[in-house]
């Protein structure tokens, strides 16, 4: 006999009329309504200005060349006048830290301002929500011409709509390129129908992620794919500025006459319209509660706060606030974590400021000759070998003159040979000298010396780099006791 339990009926099983529950739900296109106000003034400001400098700041030029410019085959980048090299490469991650540290700063004090105004996803779906609204019309117009069947002038009105998103998208790509390639010598280039394979490639990868993230996914990047919604609640406390539903004002919510008291009838002041979640780029309901899916766009304060404009009530039901002034508490601004990133903040700051003001054009790197530590001549000299690579980083050709001290070594007649006294190196050069020094074997006081290279140029002096090396000699010649 088997001891094995019955097994107890599924759900389903046990009421065949109850549709079987669906692990994942099918995604559901969100329409966001078209809406007008002083925030939604802001986020039309900043996405004009933001996408203004995208598209303008490559056809600027400086001194000659683009003044924006990650030149990757010469290892150049040109930043409105200043020209950066693979060794300022810690110039790019000590930027990075500060843009990092900026951002959890503002997130800190201000919420997700940055999702709502400033992200480049949340630039381009603004862009291409307004293509598309042009072309097929309002909220409504659309659903109703979603849910219908596929008619001639429908099928037209999308062919539009996609064709423009598309050409936009390329043109966006044409755009990224054009920061790594001349966007003058591309255009010609495509005018030509002479593109390279990488140009191309790059043109419409970067094309077709602009037309997928602005023109498909939308919402869905910022509510599955971002991480930062994730983890923005590590750097949110009760003082973070967020947008907010005031349910004490807005509860119990339903329909009434404009003009109309809302306690007389035991209502709060939300009319129950839902215009807040249809504004809403996310379709989220600011009213459930905060919520990581939103974005902080205040698209909802726009709304709710004309329709409170026309039943007369104050605005504000849904306003920027936290949860401290929601709780009747003062919000203080000056806390720990925003002294923090205040102070780690102004520190790197001012310190790349300071060290891109006194970096120079000019880079000396000194390798030794591994085949030899040191030779010893028939005149009495102690010669070492070195290879210097001398980077001219300006734009212009310079001459250069070379010395050789010996620091804190005590030797005084340190000889050049080989390499001559001057070199000339043309702009943008990495030139590879060899240099022989000697030293009389009496000043040769240890092993190992320190000596000190100093390469200026003539035409500027203040285009100067000093350079440590060592200085190889005997075990026991000139020892002091």
């Amino acid at each position: 006999m088997s001891s094995t339990p019955p097994v107890a009926p599924s759900a389903a099983a046990a009421n065949p009329a109850e549709p079987p529950e669906e692990i994942y739900a099918q995604h559901k296109k969100v329409y966001p309504r078209e809406v007008h106000g002083r925030f939604a003034d802001l986020r039309v400001l900043g996405a004009t200005v933001l996408l203004g400098l995208f598209y303008g700041v490559a056809w600027l030029n400086w001194d000659g060349h683009q003044a924006v410019l990650l030149d990757l085959p010469a290892r150049k980048f040109y930043i409105f006048g200043l020209t950066f090299w693979p060794q300022d490469f810690f110039f790019f991650a000590w930027l990075l830290i500060i843009a990092a540290l900026t951002l959890f700063y503002v997130t800190s004090l201000a919420g997700r301002l940055w999702c709502g105004y400033a992200c480049p996803q949340t630039v381009w779906t603004e862009l291409f929500l307004w293509i598309e609204r042009k072309i097929e019309g309002s909220r409504n117009q659309q659903i109703k011409r979603d849910s219908g069947a596929m008619t001639a002038r429908k099928f037209r009105l999308k062919a539009l709509k996609h064709t423009v998103w598309i050409l936009f998208s390329l043109y966006t790509g044409f755009t990224f390129v054009g920061y790594f390639t001349p966007i003058r010598e591309l255009t010609t280039e495509l005018a030509a129908f002479n593109l390279g394979p990488w140009e191309a490639f790059w043109i419409f990868f970067y094309g077709f992620a602009t037309y997928g993230n602005a023109g498909w996914m939308r919402e869905q990047v910022c509510i599955y794919m971002c991480p930062y919604a994730r983890f923005q609640s590590a750097m949110f406390d009760k003082d973070t500025l967020v947008i907010a539903y005031d349910d004490q004002r807005g509860e119990p919510r339903g329909s009434r006459r404009r003009g109309s008291d809302p306690r007389a009838a035991g209502l709060g002041e939300c009319v129950d319209c839902n215009l807040c979640a249809q504004v809403c780029p996310t379709g989220i309901d600011i009213r459930a509660g905060l919520q990581y899916q939103c974005i902080g766009c205040a698209a909802c304060i726009d709304v709710c706060d004309q329709v409170m404009k026309k039943m007369d009530y104050p605005p504000g039901l849904i306003r920027y606030t936290t949860e401290h002034a929601l709780s009747g508490q003062p919000t203080r601004v000056v806390r720990a974590r925003t002294v923090m990133y205040s102070l780690l903040l102004l520190t790197l700051s001012g310190g790349l400021i300071y060290a891109v003001s006194q970096r120079t054009a000019l880079q000396l790197d000194i390798i030794r000759d591994r085949n030899s530590l040191y030779r010893e001549t028939d005149t009495g000299l102690v010669e070492n070998v070195y290879t210097l690579k001398i980077i001219n980083m300006d734009d212009k050709p310079h001459r250069y003159e070379l010395k050789v001290s010996g620091g804190q070594s005590g030797m005084e007649t340190l000889r050049l040979a080989k390499g001559g006294h001057q070199i000339k190196v043309a702009g943008g050069e990495v030139l590879s000298l060899p240099v022989s020094v000697s030293a009389a074997r009496d000043e040769v006081q240890h092993t190992v010396n320190q000596i000190v290279f100093t390469l200026y140029a003539e035409d500027n002096p203040e285009l100067r780099h000093r350079e440590v090396a060592r200085f190889l000699g005997p075990p026991t010649s000139g020892r002091r006791p």
